[in-house]
């Protein structure tokens, strides 16, 4: 009888990959970035344990988005005071935080619960081209389509 695979903190194996955002469409690159964190591309995926690799994103500064999104579409938050509620564009958060851009729409990809918290951890986003994570020997990643 064959046992089924469990992966635990022992038996994973974490790689680190470098993805780059420039020309890149914000969804279609936060879908497979979430799913590298994730684990899912790993035979040994397992849904209730982190088997999940690092993910670093450069070049977030230039994302792209298709249509209008860039003026149409809004990011809200509130401070939890009357009248306290704040928006702003996709095109001026790229402007201002294009490293939130990305950590929110990557964020919302991920389990909502201890075990999502634990896996956005593995992200890293940088607006330039340059990354402080040279010593982790990162791979290049090369996103499909």
């Amino acid at each position: 009888m064959r046992q089924t695979f469990m992966a635990n903190e022992s038996n994973i194996e974490r790689k680190w990959f470098v993805v780059d955002a420039e020309g890149q469409t914000l969804g279609r690159l936060s879908t497979e970035v979430a799913a590298l964190l994730r684990g899912k591309h790993k035979v040994t995926f397992t849904p209730h344990v982190d088997t999940g690799d690092n993910v670093i994103i450069i070049n977030a500064d230039k994302i792209e988005f298709t249509g209008n999104k860039a003026m149409d579409k809004m990011y809200y938050r509130h401070s939890q005071h009357p009248g306290g509620l704040k928006s702003i564009s996709a095109g001026e958060l790229r402007e201002k935080n294009p490293e939130r851009l990305l950590e929110n729409s990557i964020k919302g990809m991920l389990p909502h619960n201890k075990l999502g918290r634990a896996i956005a951890k593995k992200l890293y986003v940088y607006a330039g081209s340059e990354h402080p994570h040279a010593a982790q020997k990162p791979e290049n990643y090369e996103l499909r389509g």
